[in-house]
């Protein structure tokens, strides 16, 4: 019986802290968003829109992370997966660390130094984020050749439409 209860409670507390997917699934990001500023690793400002277009013409995944996310964490490795089976597409990790120190730890600590990494020093909450309905990490994006959103809503590097959609694009 205390195993019903508890389970009952764990699975009403989860219902109050997941993701939801967004009502509209977008195809393309507003103007407001590519001008959002983002910092690379050595603090120096870019936009959103000179991102991708370094990109252009390539698959891209987008991999929203945290180092203080346990949900971000424990999808690490498939994430790696992901990204060691696909070679040929270009993996860019927007970080939502809370500092400019805690990025830099998170990069050092997770091994992600040699990966193209960026983080929102506007924090969590800015032009970027908000035109893509972000409200949990991790969440996945993957970007088509002309920088248009080509799967706009994966919350695991497991979803099977992620490589379907990368598939699909680079037949």
């Amino acid at each position: 019986m205390k195993r019903i209860i508890l389970y009952v409670l764990l699975s009403a507390f989860n219902l109050g802290f997941s993701q939801e997917a967004p009502k509209v699934m977008k195809t393309q990001f507003s103007s407001e968003a590519l001008a959002q500023k983002l910092q690379d690793v050595n603090g120096k400002e870019i936009s959103m829109r000179n991102i991708l277009k370094q990109h252009q013409g390539k698959v891209l995944v987008l991999d929203f992370w945290a180092g203080w996310c346990r949900d971000c964490i424990k999808a690490f490795p498939k994430a790696k997966e992901l990204e060691a089976s696909n070679p040929n597409i270009d993996f860019v990790f927007l970080s939502l660390e809370r500092s400019k120190d805690g990025f830099d730890k998170s990069l050092e600590r997770f091994e992600m130094k040699e990966k193209e990494n960026y983080w929102f020093s506007s924090g969590w909450k800015n032009d970027f984020n908000n035109d893509v309905d972000l409200n949990w990490i991790p969440r996945y994006i993957v970007v088509d050749q002309k920088s248009d959103i080509a799967k706009y809503y994966a919350i695991s590097p497991e979803d099977p439409e992620i490589q379907s959609t990368i598939d699909n694009l680079t037949k």
